[in-house]
C-alpha cells in the first residue's frame, strides 16, 4: 500500500496515485478586478458532506460521508500539489457503519496537525461501538493516519463521562502535536448542556479527560453543531450555539491563547429563537488571520480574527435575501480573500442548492453569489484556497 502522507512531510514515497475523477471544473476566472479563480469538484458517488484542508505543502485532504445516513462510513482521500483530482480513497472507521450524516451536522470533521497528519471525529452511530453505560450513550469517535502512514488507526471513543451527544463534534490541531476534541452533552435540558474538551499532547496519542471550557454555562443548542479550529500558533477557537434559557440561542465564540489551557468567551451572533436550528459553523486560516462564519435568522455571517491580538473585526453578512442560507464554509487566502459558501433550501431530508460569494480583504464582495444546483439530501460544500490564490468548491 502506498503512503497517505507527502513526500515533504514524511519522507515516504508514493508508490502510485489513482485518481477517482473528481476533476476541476473552472466556474469563475479572473476578471478586470483581479478576482480569484474559483473551481467546482463534484463529488458524484465518492460521498456527501466534504470536509476539506490544505496542508502547508499544498496538499489539499478531503473527507466524505458514505451510506446509509443513519449508518454509514467516513473516507478519507488526498490531492497531491499540482494534481488535477483527488487520488485512492480510504476508509477512516474501523468498524462499518459507525458514523452518521442525520441532520447534516453530525458527520466528520477533519483537522490536520504536526507534519500535516490527519485527524479525524465523528458522532457514533446507533449502532457505533463502544457504548456508554446509558440508553443514548452513542461515542465520539476518533482516528488518525498511523505513523507508517499507510492507513487509519482503529476508531476510539475519546468520552470518558460526557455523554448524551446530539448536534456535531469537532476537532483541532496545532504543529506542536495537541489535538483537541470537543463537543457538547448533557442530558437535563439544552440549557444545562456543556461544551466538553478532550485534549491530547502527544499527536493523538492519548488523551487527557475531558473538561468543561464554556464557564459561563450558558448552554448549548443540542441538534446544533460546533466548530473548533487551531491556528499555526496554537491558539484553539471554538463556535458553538448557546441556548441561554432555552431561547437565547446566540453564536458564542470560545477562545484558548494558551493552547487550550483555559478559554474566553465572546457572544458574535445573537438570535432568540425557541427551537434548535440544527446551524453548524465554520472556521479558516491564512498566515495572519482566522476567519470563521456561523448562521443567523437564516443569513450567513463571518468576521476576522487577527492572530496576534485575538480580537475580531466587524461582523460581515453575505448580502441579498432568498431562501434561508445554511450550512456555510469559509476559506481565506494569503491575500485575505475570503470565499464563503452556504446552501439554500437543504432541510430536514431535502437537498437544495449551493451559492458562494467571494469577499476582497476590504470585505467588499465580488460580483453576485455563483450557484450551483443538486446539493443532495443531508450535504453541504467544502471549500479551501488553493497555492495560487484561487479556490477550490467541492460538493
Amino acid at each position: 500500500m502506498y503512503s497517505l502522507r507527502t513526500p515533504l512531510s514524511f519522507r515516504l514515497t508514493v508508490l502510485s496515485t489513482t485518481l477517482v475523477g473528481l476533476t476541476f471544473a473552472p466556474t469563475s476566472l479572473p476578471g478586470a478586478e483581479g478576482t480569484p479563480a474559483v473551481k467546482v469538484v463534484h463529488l458524484g458517488n465518492k460521498g456527501i458532506q466534504p470536509q476539506v484542508v490544505r496542508d502547508s505543502q499544498g496538499a489539499v485532504h478531503l473527507v466524505t460521508y458514505r451510506g446509509d445516513p443513519a449508518a454509514g462510513d467516513v473516507w478519507y482521500a488526498r490531492q497531491e500539489p499540482g494534481a488535477d483530482g483527488f487520488g485512492e480513497f480510504h476508509k477512516v472507521n474501523s468498524q462499518s457503519g459507525s458514523a452518521i450524516a442525520v441532520g447534516s451536522i453530525r458527520g466528520a470533521q477533519l483537522a490536520l496537525g504536526k507534519n500535516g497528519r490527519p485527524h479525524v471525529v465523528w458522532n457514533g452511530s446507533g449502532k457505533a461501538e463502544p457504548r456508554g453505560p446509558g440508553k443514548y450513550d452513542s461515542p465520539l469517535l476518533y482516528s488518525r493516519l498511523n505513523d507508517a502512514g499507510t492507513e487509519f488507526e482503529p476508531q476510539r471513543d475519546v468520552i470518558g463521562k460526557a455523554y448524551v451527544l446530539d448536534g456535531g463534534s469537532s476537532v483541532a490541531a496545532d504543529p506542536n502535536g495537541n489535538v483537541h476534541v470537543i463537543w457538547h452533552a448533557g442530558s437535563t435540558g439544552e440549557e444545562n448542556r456543556r461544551v466538553w474538551l478532550a485534549r491530547s499532547e502527544d499527536e493523538g496519542k492519548t488523551f487527557s479527560p475531558e473538561r468543561s471550557i464554556d464557564l459561563k454555562a450558558e448552554g448549548a443548542c443540542g441538534c446544533c453543531g460546533l466548530k473548533a479550529g487551531s491556528d499555526q500558533a496554537g491558539n484553539v477557537y471554538v463556535l458553538f450555539r448557546s441556548a441561554r434559557e432555552k431561547q437565547n440561542r446566540d453564536m458564542t465564540l470560545l477562545q484558548s491563547r494558551d493552547g487550550g489551557k483555559s478559554f474566553s468567551t465572546a457572544t458574535l451572533g445573537p438570535w432568540s429563537i425557541t427551537t434548535c436550528p440544527m446551524s453548524s459553523a465554520a472556521f479558516a486560516e491564512s498566515e495572519k488571520q482566522v476567519v470563521i462564519a456561523w448562521e443567523t435568522q437564516g443569513q450567513i455571517e463571518f468576521t476576522r480574527i487577527d492572530k496576534q491580538t485575538g480580537k475580531p473585526a466587524k461582523i460581515v453578512r453575505v448580502p441579498g435575501t432568498g431562501q434561508p442560507r445554511r450550512l456555510p464554509a469559509v476559506a481565506v487566502n494569503e491575500a485575505a480573500d475570503v470565499l464563503l459558501a452556504w446552501t439554500e433550501g437543504t432541510g430536514w431530508q431535502k437537498g437544495g442548492d449551493l451559492a458562494w460569494q467571494v469577499f476582497r480583504a476590504n470585505d467588499r464582495p465580488v460580483a453576485k453569489p455563483a450557484r450551483e444546483k443538486n446539493v443532495p439530501v443531508w450535504s453541504f460544500a467544502g471549500v479551501w484556497s488553493d497555492a495560487s490564490g484561487g479556490f477550490g468548491v467541492v460538493y
